[in-house]
C-alpha cells in the first residue's frame, strides 16, 4: 500500500516542486530588474521560441518587448538587443562590463577560448596583405579561367562552392604560400580533404547544442557535439602542423642564405618565437593552430557566403546588376583583369556589398558576450540591470532590417550607401568597420573580427573579377519558377539551396 501511494503522490511532488521553482524563478527575475521579454516556461523558458532561424524569431519577439530584451533560454539569462542604440550601450559604452567571452559548449574542445588575436594588427596590416596580392590575383585568375571553362561548355556555376575553394585558396596562399583545394574538382570534396574537413566542421559548430542552453549537463555531452568538433579539429590541427613543421625545416636550411618574402605563417612563427624582454610575449603550437583554425573556418564560409548573397541580389535586381557591370566598365577600362588598388574606385560594387552585409550578414547574430559585472543599461522605458554571468547577444539581422534605420528594409536598395550621388544628401556615409552600429556585419569594439581587411580584399576582388569578365544569369528553370532566397543558418549565414547561375564571357 505504501509503495502504491508513493507510485501516486511523486509525480504530483514532482509537479509541485518544479512549480515552485519556476514561480520562484519568475520572482527572482522581478526583483533583479530585468529587461522585458517573453514569460518563459518552465525548464526551457522561451527556447522553443527559436525556431531555425533564431535571428528572425528574436527580431519578432523584439517588434513586441523592445529593442533590449531578455529570455531564459533553458537555464540561461540572455539579454537581446536589437536596434543600434541597444548595439551601441552593448558594444560601446559598456564594452568593458560585456567583454567576456559567453563559450559555447564546442568551443571547449577546442580550447580557442584561450586563444586571442594577439598579433592580429601586425597579421592583417595593409602592407602585410599587399606583400601577398600577386598570390590572391592568381587564385582569381583560376577562378576566372574556370568560370570560362563551364560557360563554353553551357554548364551551370555553383557560384557558392566555387567561392568556397577560392577563398579557401586565397587564404591558404596568402598564410602557407600553398593551395588547400583543387578548383577544378568536382565538387564532391573527399571526407579527408582539408576542405572536406572545413566544410563538416563548419555545419557541425553551427548546430544547435543542448549543452549550450543547459551548462548543467554539458559535461556529459549529449549530443556528441563535443566529440565530433574534437576530432574534426585534430585532423585540421595535423595537416596544418605538417605545414608547419616543413616550414620550420625550410627555415632553418635557409638560415645562412638570402633573406625570403615571409608569409603569414613567417609573421606567426616570428612573433612565436619572440622573447618577453623584447615587449612581447611568443605562444606555444596549439595557439598557433588554434590561430590559423579561427582564420579558416571563419574567412572561408564567410566570405564565400557573401558573395553567393550578393550574385543572388544582383541577379535578382538586373539594374543594380547593370550599375555594377558600368561602374566596372568605366574604372576599368580595357584592362581585362581587375586589381586590388582598383577596388577603391568601385563605389557602386562596394555599396553593393554594403547593402548584402544589411540584408544577409554573415553573422545575423554576432558572437556572443557575457556580462562580467552586474551593469545596468538603459531600455526604452528606462534603465535595467543585465546580472552578472548573463549571456548578452546582438542581433545585427534585426538591426539590419529595422524600419526607423532603414527606409524600405526589405528592398535591396546599394544606392542608400552612395552620399552625395544626385539624389540629395540626406544620406550619411555608413560603414561596417564597428564605427556605425546600424551596420555591423564584422562586430565593433574589442571583441571586433580581426580577419576583417583580408576578407574584404578577397570578396570585393571575386565579386569584381566575376561581374567584369562574364555576364550573368539564373538557368531556365530557374528563371521561371524564381530564386529560392531561402536562408539556412549554420555557422554562417548562407542560401538554404546553393545558387547556379549562367555565365557568358565579355
Amino acid at each position: 500500500m505504501d509503495m502504491e501511494l508513493l507510485f501516486l503522490y511523486a509525480p504530483c511532488c514532482l509537479v509541485l516542486v518544479l512549480s515552485s521553482l519556476y514561480l520562484l524563478g519568475l520572482y527572482a527575475d522581478s526583483r533583479r530588474n530585468l529587461p522585458p521579454g517573453p514569460r518563459p516556461l518552465p525548464l526551457v523558458g522561451s527556447l522553443f521560441s527559436l525556431g531555425a532561424l533564431p535571428h528572425r524569431s528574436l527580431a519578432r519577439l523584439a517588434e513586441r518587448h523592445g529593442p533590449l530584451m531578455a529570455l531564459r533560454l533553458g537555464t540561461v539569462t540572455t539579454v537581446v538587443a536589437s536596434s543600434a542604440d541597444a548595439a551601441r550601450d552593448v558594444l560601446q559604452r559598456h564594452d568593458a562590463a560585456f567583454s567576456g567571452r559567453s563559450l559555447l559548449d564546442g568551443t571547449h574542445a577546442f580550447a580557442h577560448y584561450t586563444h586571442s588575436m594577439v598579433c592580429s594588427a601586425e597579421l592583417f596590416a595593409p602592407h602585410r596583405l599587399d606583400t601577398r596580392q600577386s598570390l590572391r590575383r592568381d587564385k582569381v585568375r583560376a577562378l576566372v579561367s574556370h568560370v570560362a571553362r563551364l560557360a563554353r561548355a553551357g554548364a551551370p556555376v555553383a557560384v557558392g562552392r566555387l567561392a568556397f575553394v577560392t577563398a579557401l585558396n586565397l587564404l591558404s596562399s596568402t598564410i602557407f604560400s600553398t593551395d588547400f583545394a583543387d578548383i577544378d574538382d568536382d565538387g564532391r570534396s573527399s571526407s579527408s580533404s582539408f576542405k572536406g574537413i572545413l566544410a563538416e566542421l563548419n555545419a557541425t559548430v553551427g548546430l544547435p547544442n543542448v549543452s549550450d542552453f543547459f551548462p548543467e549537463v554539458a559535461r556529459l555531452d549529449p549530443q556528441g557535439l563535443r566529440r565530433r568538433i574534437e576530432s574534426l579539429f585534430q585532423r585540421l590541427h595535423a595537416m596544418m602542423d605538417k605545414q608547419i613543421e616543413r616550414r620550420l625545416q625550410d627555415r632553418a636550411a635557409a638560415a645562412a642564405g638570402p633573406k625570403k618574402e615571409k608569409d603569414f605563417l613567417d609573421v606567426l612563427l616570428d612573433y612565436g618565437g619572440a622573447e618577453e624582454d623584447d615587449g612581447r610575449r611568443g605562444f606555444d603550437r596549439q595557439t598557433l593552430l588554434s590561430l590559423l583554425s579561427d582564420l579558416f573556418s571563419a574567412g572561408t564560409d564567410t566570405s564565400a557566403a557573401t558573395v553567393e548573397w550578393v550574385m543572388a541580389e544582383l541577379l535578382l535586381n538586373p539594374t543594380s546588376m547593370a550599375k555594377a557591370r558600368a561602374e566596372l566598365a568605366e574604372v576599368m577600362g580595357s584592362r581585362p583583369e581587375v586589381e586590388e588598388c582598383d577596388i577603391a574606385e568601385l563605389k557602386y560594387l562596394q555599396a553593393v556589398v554594403k547593402e548584402t552585409f544589411r540584408i544577409h550578414p554573415p553573422a545575423p547574430l554576432l558572437l556572443p558576450h557575457q556580462a562580467e559585472t552586474t551593469t545596468q543599461i538603459r531600455g526604452g522605458a528606462g534603465a535595467y540591470a543585465v546580472p552578472k554571468g548573463a549571456r548578452v547577444v546582438v542581433n545585427v539581422w534585426a538591426i539590419g532590417h529595422d524600419g526607423e534605420a532603414w527606409p524600405e528594409p526589405d528592398k535591396f536598395v546599394p544606392e542608400r550607401f552612395l552620399v552625395g550621388d544626385g539624389h540629395g544628401d540626406e544620406k550619411k556615409a555608413v560603414d561596417f568597420r564597428g564605427r556605425d552600429f546600424e551596420l555591423l556585419p564584422f562586430g565593433s569594439g574589442r571583441r571586433m573580427c580581426p580577419g576583417m581587411p583580408l576578407a574584404l580584399r578577397m570578396v570585393h576582388l571575386m565579386l569584381a573579377s566575376l561581374l567584369h569578365r562574364f555576364e550573368w544569369r539564373l538557368p531556365d528553370p530557374a528563371s521561371d519558377d524564381g530564386l529560392d532566397m531561402r536562408e539556412r543558418l549554420g555557422l554562417n549565414l548562407s542560401m538554404a539551396t546553393p545558387l547556379q547561375a549562367m555565365a557568358t564571357p565579355v
